[in-house]
């Protein structure tokens, strides 16, 4: 029978008479794409095994040829289009979307958190003491936009003001004419400015589009994307900061989400979607900047950041600027709303939390290197700050989710 032009084939269920066969409609051009394929290969080697059917695509691709006639169980697919979305449900085989363009209370929802994306990027502007700020995306695409109106809302709650760029999308200006269209728009950006590109390809557009116009970065415009899109990120000049949104994650929880189909444990047709935070933030050469006036307080900044981890402290600070301490407090307070002694802390723990996730050096040991001295003022930290101590922080980022967190982040979609 058919449906809307497109053929519905009855297919026979593989599950429970041998290994279940799972269509991956994912592409291999982005680094987003392949990371979801990583994250999907990790489940299928931890709960597999599935046979898979994936072939090399991009995003922009139109139905796969195949999928009409496939002979399957599952399918994770980064659903771009209608008629992707439309081919994927008329074949009556459960599946997880993976990007989100194009919602059906039929293809349950797995997705970066968009919102936590934007809170993050602004987080790390706001620290550099940023006021001016620009996001640059694209209007037609939900997820820009998602990612534009919480930017704009950290960036409002902060006090500060935040102009806009839309890009076209889908061919209809040339790449020379989006060039000059958005190097007009940097020029006539306050100075100094920090932008949000939606992505990674967006943020390597606007640094082109800075040295057009003769705009330094990041001393007047600082830049940061969204993907960590590492190819794209180093040869962009000057190298690209950007979030890091854990699409290994997605496929992951994607993977473990069509189980949970299977089991009857989610109702087809329910709408669920399930957001995973961010893992992180890369920080690169076009974003590292203070934008203060106070020199003295973007000194102590630097300072800090120099050598927090080797046991400094306020007195340290104040001695080497020559400052008295009432003073440099007062001014840390009016311009980043913090004291000096907050930041030494801040800086020591973001390096806790790099060396706790990134290697298996005792927690002791972590301890010493980040300045903190004594394990138990490690632990005072982390759970006054984090909510959690040193070794669930370590246990939390090196394992996968369990089912439990990710039933607990799963919600119905409006």
């Amino acid at each position: 029978m058919s449906d809307g032009g497109i053929r519905v084939v009855r297919r026979r269920s593989h599950l429970g008479r041998g290994t279940p066969r799972v269509a991956l409609v994912i592409e291999t051009s982005l680094a987003s794409g392949r990371d979801i394929l990583l994250g999907i290969a990790r489940y299928t080697r931890e709960c597999g095994p599935w046979s898979i059917y994936h072939e090399p695509r991009s995003l922009e691709e139109s139905v796969p040829r195949w999928l009409n006639e496939w002979d399957g169980d599952g399918i994770i697919a980064r659903v771009q289009n209608a008629q992707i979305a439309e081919a994927v449900v008329a074949s009556g085989i459960p599946a997880v979307d993976v990007l989100g363009v194009v919602r059906r209370p039929e293809l349950p929802l797995v997705h970066v958190d968009n919102a936590a994306i934007a809170k993050l990027a602004a987080g790390h502007y706001l620290e550099r003491g940023f006021r001016w700020f620009g996001f640059c995306g694209h209007h037609s695409l939900n997820w820009s936009n998602e990612r534009q109106e919480a930017f704009q809302q950290a960036v409002s709650e902060s006090g500060g003001e935040c102009l806009v760029y839309h890009a076209e999308n889908g061919g209809r200006e040339n790449w020379e004419d989006d060039q000059d269209r958005l190097a007009a728009w940097v020029q006539s950006l306050p100075r100094p400015c920090a932008v949000m590109a939606a992505n990674d390809p967006g943020g390597q557009k606007i640094l082109e589009a800075c040295r057009r116009v003769g705009v330094r970065v990041p001393d007047e415009v600082a830049v940061l994307g969204v993907d960590n899109d590492e190819p794209i990120c180093e040869i962009s000049d000057p190298p690209l900061s950007s979030v890091v949104p854990d699409h290994q994650r997605v496929g992951y929880e994607a993977a473990a989400l069509l189980g949970r189909i299977w089991a009857g444990e989610v109702p087809r047709g329910s709408g669920l979607s399930v957001l995973t935070p961010p893992a992180g933030l890369i920080s690169r050469r076009s974003s590292d900047v203070l934008a203060l006036e106070d020199r003295e307080v973007t000194e102590a900044i630097r300072l800090i950041r120099d050598r927090a981890c080797q046991g400094l402290a306020v007195e340290d600070v104040c001695r080497e600027l020559a400052v008295s301490r009432s003073t440099l407090q007062r001014r840390f307070r009016l311009l980043l709303g913090r004291t000096v002694h907050d930041e030494i802390v801040r800086v020591r723990l973001d390096r806790a939390q790099e060396l706790l996730a990134g290697t298996d050096l005792p927690i002791a040991s972590v301890a010493t290197r980040c300045g903190f001295g004594r394990q138990e003022y490690l632990g005072a930290v982390f759970r006054a700050r984090l909510g959690v101590s040193p070794a669930t922080y370590r246990r939390r980022a090196v394992q996968t989710p369990s089912r439990a967190e990710v039933t607990a982040r799963v919600s119905r979609s409006s």
